[in-house]
């Protein structure tokens, strides 16, 4: 049972590029692909902070490369692929994490919606859509010509709920979820079934972005913290490693007729209608 496993989810050999690895969800992944065999691309704006979890990866016997790009700009994608081919000869799994939300495109609990700045607005649709839109473009466009590839999508919660202050990021993620359909419809018509395209749903997890919103300085939740905790089945929020499995899955051969799926990992928020 065993060996079967590991046949089922194991990505030995597989070059795995994580978007936002530098983050506290997108560092989880990487480090998980890791462990499962795959070589990781640890793609971020900082090459510390890529770097540091390049040495993570590596003291636990891992193979990983820090490389630096803002997924706004296709030149730098275009660098990032450039070194990662010559460190491993192929890209066989992209794992879109960059993006998340931003202060100016939170609404105030007294400030109207006509006057937030379209500017801002604008800064977390790019962001996040195509934050999303150009890797898929330059990485997925290795995978066509090996005919070969599994791509996971970031969605969030707030994509299917409407949830209050964060209409841009809310908008984006949809975005993300239609754009997934998309190229799951698309993708393996034109360059043959290897290629995959499934997205994940995280619930509520505590970020650098979020944290200041659910819970204060003593570490309680805010009231907003509360709400969101009395709508979640599982009574917690997210912990970065809840996520891995779900990941793994998506990418291993054991996902070999998954594609075009959005799986919720968020504790039953979603599920969850109140009593």
């Amino acid at each position: 049972m065993l060996a079967t496993l590991t046949t089922m989810f194991g990505l030995d050999g597989r070059v795995a590029v994580v978007t936002g690895g530098t983050g506290v969800l997108g560092g989880a992944a990487a480090r998980g692909l890791a462990r499962v065999g795959a070589r990781v691309a640890v793609l971020g704006r900082s090459l510390e902070r890529a770097e540091d979890v390049v040495r993570e990866i590596a003291a636990q016997g891992g193979d990983a490369l820090a490389v630096t790009a803002d997924v706004q700009r296709r030149d730098d994608l275009e660098r990032a692929r450039d070194a990662i081919i010559a460190r491993w000869g192929a890209v066989d799994i992209l794992v879109n994490f960059a993006g998340g939300n931003q202060r100016g495109a939170t609404l105030a609990d007294t400030a109207e919606i006509f006057d937030l700045p379209v500017e801002e607005w604008r800064a977390v649709v790019d962001v996040n859509l195509i934050g999303t839109i150009l890797p898929v473009q330059v990485f997925g466009a290795v995978m066509a010509r090996q005919e070969y590839g599994a791509i996971v999508n970031i969605s969030s919660v707030a994509a299917r709920r409407s949830l209050s202050r964060i209409p841009g990021y809310a908008m984006a993620k949809a975005g993300i979820e239609n754009f997934t359909h998309w190229l799951a419809a698309l993708l393996p018509q034109r360059y043959g079934s290897g290629i995959r395209v499934n997205a994940i749903v995280p619930g509520f997890f505590l970020g650098a972005q979020n944290r200041h919103m659910l819970l204060d300085e003593s570490g309680a939740p805010t009231d907003r913290g509360r709400a969101i905790l009395e709508h979640t089945p599982a009574g917690r929020f997210g912990d970065p490693d809840d996520l891995v499995g779900t990941i793994v899955w998506l990418c291993s051969p054991s996902a070999s007729f998954v594609n075009g799926a959005v799986v919720p990992v968020d504790g039953g928020f979603m599920a969850y209608g109140g009593f």
